[in-house]
């Protein structure tokens, strides 16, 4: 981020740009110190998503994790929030894919695609409650699930409106999670909220928002790369969906269907 001017004037900025991440000089460029020609030599895409966000290369399970994640929540299909944007724009405008694409991205929240976040704080706070008051996971886990009820709120990474019993997705990712047979404090967490919702409101299935938050908790990451990694995910199906739309529908084939309910 440019640093602020230390003059009065904060509009003012300096001309430096800083940045950890990348240097870019005439003879090559480098991410985190690794030469990017090299990596493309060596290196998988997964490798280097990893290297942008931790700063290092990841080792053979944290990279089958990466690629698990980015390929599971890649395109659920058209009728996915950020797909459906994506093809709506896509239909009403032919002269710009990226504006399509960046529907679709722009669809994504809280409510869909954005879920991994918030989980992870929610596994982060429960996992450091669980520890603060030398309580078990099972009872941690009880008190999330009723504070999100009594607010009348959905408990983030559980439940599907398709997958409504099991979401195979988590069942792959939680299996290559595993070191030996032990998993993460992240997805046992998780599988305890699952369970104690079960119990308190109904059963609902951990989504792949649920699943992915989990796992990445357990690799280090922040919070914030629960919706983060979830976008990188779901931007190559995005291109998918816009170019099918463009290649294969014509122009305002999107009707969506409103019924006048107002004053006559």
């Amino acid at each position: 981020m440019p640093r602020r001017s230390k003059g009065g004037d904060n509009s003012c900025f300096m001309d430096q740009w800083r940045t950890a991440i990348v240097r870019s000089e005439e003879s090559a460029l480098w991410i985190h110190g690794h030469e990017v020609t090299d990596l493309m030599r060596r290196a998988s895409f997964a490798d280097a998503v990893f290297l942008l966000h931790r700063g290092r290369l990841p080792d053979d399970r944290e990279r089958k994790l990466i690629d698990a994640i980015l390929i599971g929540v890649c395109d659920p299909g058209p009728a996915a929030p950020s797909c459906a944007a994506a093809r709506l724009v896509a239909s009403g405008n032919r002269q710009s894919m990226s504006a399509a694409v960046a529907a679709g991205v722009l669809a994504v929240g809280d409510e869909h695609g954005g879920a991994g976040e918030l989980c992870m704080a929610m596994i982060a706070d429960g996992i450091a409650d669980a520890e603060r008051r030398s309580i078990s996971f099972e009872a941690a886990a009880a008190d999330v699930v009723d504070r999100f009820s009594e607010r009348g709120e959905r408990v983030p990474g559980l439940g599907h409106r398709v997958h409504r019993t099991i979401d195979h997705r988590v069942d792959v990712l939680f299996s290559l999670a595993k070191q030996g047979n032990e998993e993460g404090a992240g997805v046992r967490f998780m599988r305890t909220v699952g369970d104690a919702a079960s119990r308190r409101i109904k059963p609902l299935p951990i989504n792949i928002d649920g699943g992915l938050a989990a796992v990445l908790y357990d690799m280090g990451f922040p919070p914030e790369a629960g919706k983060l990694i979830f976008i990188i995910g779901r931007v190559a199906g995005l291109t998918a969906e816009v170019a099918e739309e463009y290649a294969r529908e014509k122009p305002m084939r999107v009707r969506i269907p409103v019924q006048y309910d107002g004053k006559r």
